[in-house]
């Protein structure tokens, strides 16, 4: 569990560098969106990872792993927004000291789901295939698309919160074993 929660760490702030310095080129224009709006974001993102993984073929020169990341940073603005509800102020950007600290806390709330469900199952992601990742993720959009069409109302079922939490694992989960598969190839030349 511990090399786990270093190598999550180290594809997190992978991921929120990128989500700082694009903070910096665009502000927080993506406040703007509603949740659906975000959702069809990361459903167009894990939809091309699927794509990519079925022909091996990228006509626009990028690989499955910066989608990844986009996933994970969408779920984060997902979860940020939640947490604005009623607090969106269009043309108005949150400072980025502000922004990261609203990152960090989000984040931390997904690395505690982690670690929850990884004693729980033993860390059983680790013997997964990454396609089957992408796919939980696929099926998790469309769980959350469901819940936001029926105004998020469930009868049994978590809402969508717990789903973007979900999806966010299963992106890093992605990333550190494409990472350890690199380090593979790279050791076998």
């Amino acid at each position: 569990m511990q090399n786990t929660e270093s190598e999550y760490r180290q594809v997190i702030q992978r991921c929120k560098d990128l989500f700082l310095k694009k903070n910096q080129d665009y502000g927080t224009a993506w406040r703007i969106l509603r949740l659906p709006s975000i959702t069809d974001q990361i459903f167009i993102k894990a939809q091309r990872i699927r794509t990519l993984q079925e022909t091996g073929v990228s006509l626009v020169g990028e690989g499955i792993e910066p989608e990844f990341v986009g996933i994970i940073n969408y779920c984060v603005m997902a979860l940020i927004q939640i947490q604005l509800t009623g607090n969106t102020v269009v043309g108005n950007d949150i400072p980025t000291s502000e922004l990261e600290k609203l990152y960090d806390a989000e984040i931390g709330r997904v690395i505690d789901l982690l670690f929850a469900k990884n004693h729980d199952y033993g860390e059983a992601w680790r013997d997964m295939r990454v396609s089957s990742m992408t796919d939980i993720i696929l099926m998790k959009l469309l769980r959350t698309k469901q819940i936001e069409d029926n105004q998020g109302t469930t009868l049994v079922s978590e809402g969508v919160e717990a789903n973007y939490m979900d999806m966010i694992n299963y992106a890093v989960f992605c990333l550190i074993k494409l990472s350890d598969a690199d380090i593979l190839s790279g050791q076998q030349k």
